[in-house]
C-alpha cells in the first residue's frame, strides 16, 4: 500500500487508494460502452467483430495503464468515438481502400504523433489551429456521429428524391432505439454512474425479448486477435491518396487529446500556475504509444476520453485511477459473447448520446466573428453531409484561410493554418 502511496504521490493530491479505485471504477462504468461499440463500427469495415473487440480492450488497456504509470494523470484511454467512423465511413467504405490500408495509416499518425510528442512542434502545432476551426470539428464530428446512429437504428434512410428521410418509426429498432437513447440521456441528468452502459443493456435485453437478437452468452475465453492482428499494411498507406487521411487522423487525434487533457486536469485542479499543463510531453506520449500499439493490434486510433471526468469527479486525481480502469478493460476480455449479442441500434442510442455531448462545442464558437463562425460552420456541416470528417477538416481550412484573406485579416492565420489548408487544396485538385 505504501509502495502506491509514494509511486502515485496520493498524499500529495488529497487522496487515497480507495478513492482511486473507485474513480478508476467510475470511469470504466462511463466508457465501457467502446467495448462494444467500436467493434461494431469497425465490422462494417470488413473486419472481424471478435478480433476488433480483443484489439479494443488491448489497446485501451495499454493507454490507460501506460497514462497511469508513466504519466500519472487519472486519464484513460481506448480507441476515439469519431476517429473509428472515419477509419469506416471514411476511409474504407467512403473512399475504398482496403482496411488493412486504413490501420496502416492509422500506425503512421500514431509514429508522427510520437515524433511530435517529443519535439517543441507538438506546442506549435496544437496553438496554431484555430480555436473556432477545432470547435467546429468537435461539433461536426458530433453531428456526423449522429447521423450514422439514426442511420444504423433505421430511423433515417436514403431516399431517390431527397436523399434521406424518415424511416418506420413503429418498428423494433428505432423504437428500442429511441427509448434507449432516453434512458441514457435521462440517467446522466441524474448523474447516475454508467448512464450509457445501462442503456446499452436495456435496449439488448429489449431486442432479446422482442427476438430479433441472438444471444450467445455471457463469458468466454478471449476470441482469437489473428483476423486483425499485424494485418496492417504499411506501403499501401504510403501513396499519395493517403497524405490527407493521415493527416486527418494526426490532427483530430492531436487536438481530441490536448482539449480531454486540458479539461480533465482542469477539473481535477492538475494544471498548473501558469496555466499549462504538467507532464504534457508524457501524456502526450502515452497517448500516441497507444495508436501505435491499437494499430498494431488492429483497431482504430487511441485517444484520451472525456468520461475520464467521471472518475475526477469521483476524486480521483493521480494514475492510480487510470491503473484499476486499464486492468478492468483487460477482465473485459473475457466478456466476447456478450459484446457480439448487442444488437446495431443498442449502440446507435450511445452514439446518438455521445453525439449530443460533442455538439455542445458549438455554444463556445465566437458567433460574433463571421470569419471565425462561418468556417467553424461549413466544417460541423460538411462532415456528417459529405459523409466524411476528413472532408470536413479540409473544407473548414480552407474557407478559413480564403474568408480570412478576402476580408484583409489575413495575418490572423497561422502558418500551421496555411499549410493545412494548401495540402487539402491539392488533393481536391489532383486526386
Amino acid at each position: 500500500m505504501s509502495v502506491l502511496i509514494d509511486f502515485f504521490k496520493l498524499e500529495q493530491h488529497g487522496t487515497n487508494v480507495r478513492v482511486e479505485s473507485m474513480s478508476g471504477l467510475t470511469t470504466f462504468l462511463a466508457m465501457a460502452y467502446i467495448t462494444v461499440v467500436n467493434p461494431s463500427i469497425l465490422a462494417g469495415a470488413g473486419m472481424d467483430f471478435g478480433a476488433v473487440f480483443v484489439a479494443t480492450c488491448i489497446a485501451a488497456a495499454f493507454g490507460t495503464i501506460v497514462m497511469g504509470l508513466y504519466a500519472n494523470y487519472p486519464i484513460a484511454q481506448a480507441p476515439g468515438m469519431g476517429q473509428n467512423a472515419f477509419f469506416t465511413f471514411g476511409v474504407v467504405l467512403g473512399m475504398g481502400h482496403a482496411w488493412q490500408t486504413a490501420l496502416g495509416a492509422v500506425f503512421i499518425s500514431g509514429v508522427i504523433f510520437v515524433v511530435l510528442s517529443v519535439s517543441p512542434v507538438r506546442e506549435w502545432l496544437i496553438n496554431a489551429i484555430p480555436r473556432n476551426l477545432k470547435l467546429g470539428m468537435a461539433a461536426g464530428i458530433g453531428l456526423f456521429l449522429g447521423f450514422i446512429a439514426l442511420k444504423n437504428a433505421g430511423i433515417v434512410v436514403d431516399h431517390p428524391a431527397t436523399l434521406v428521410a424518415l424511416g418506420d418509426l413503429v418498428s423494433v429498432e428505432p423504437m428500442v432505439c429511441i427509448g434507449a437513447f432516453v434512458v441514457i440521456t435521462a440517467l446522466s441528468a441524474r448523474k447516475v454512474r454508467g448512464a450509457v452502459i445501462i442503456g446499452i443493456l436495456a435496449a439488448t435485453a429489449a431486442g432479446w425479448l422482442f427476438g430479433n437478437v441472438e444471444f450467445d452468452g455471457f463469458v468466454a475465453l478471449p476470441p482469437s486477435p489473428a483476423p486483425v492482428l499485424l494485418q496492417l499494411d504499411i506501403a499501401a498507406a504510403l501513396q499519395w491518396s493517403m497524405v490527407t487521411v493521415i493527416l486527418s487522423m494526426l490532427i483530430v487525434d492531436v487536438f481530441d487529446t490536448a482539449g480531454t487533457l486540458i479539461g480533465v486536469a482542469t477539473r481535477a485542479n492538475l494544471v498548473g500556475d501558469n496555466g499549462r499543463l504538467p507532464r504534457l510531453r508524457k501524456a502526450l506520449l502515452s497517448d500516441s504509444t497507444a495508436t501505435v500499439v491499437g494499430a498494431v493490434a488492429g483497431t482504430s486510433s487511441t485517444t484520451s476520453y472525456i468520461e475520464s471526468a467521471a472518475g475526477v469527479e469521483s476524486g480521483g486525481r493521480t494514475g492510480l485511477t487510470a491503473v484499476v480502469c486499464g486492468v478492468l478493460f483487460l477482465a473485459c476480455l473475457f466478456f466476447a459473447p456478450f459484446a457480439q449479442s448487442v444488437p446495431a441500434y443498442a449502440t446507435a442510442a450511445a452514439l446518438l448520446f455521445v453525439a449530443c455531448l460533442m455538439a455542445r462545442s458549438l455554444a463556445d464558437i465566437d458567433w460574433g466573428d463571421i470569419t471565425e463562425s462561418a468556417p467553424a460552420v461549413v466544417t460541423a456541416l460538411a462532415m456528417p453531409l459529405s459523409f466524411s470528417i476528413a472532408e470536413g477538416i479540409g473544407l473548414g481550412f480552407i474557407s478559413y484561410i480564403l474568408i480570412k484573406l478576402v476580408s484583409g485579416r489575413a495575418r490572423e492565420c497561422s502558418a500551421a493554418a496555411y499549410v493545412i489548408a494548401v495540402i487539402f487544396a491539392l488533393k481536391y485538385v489532383y486526386l
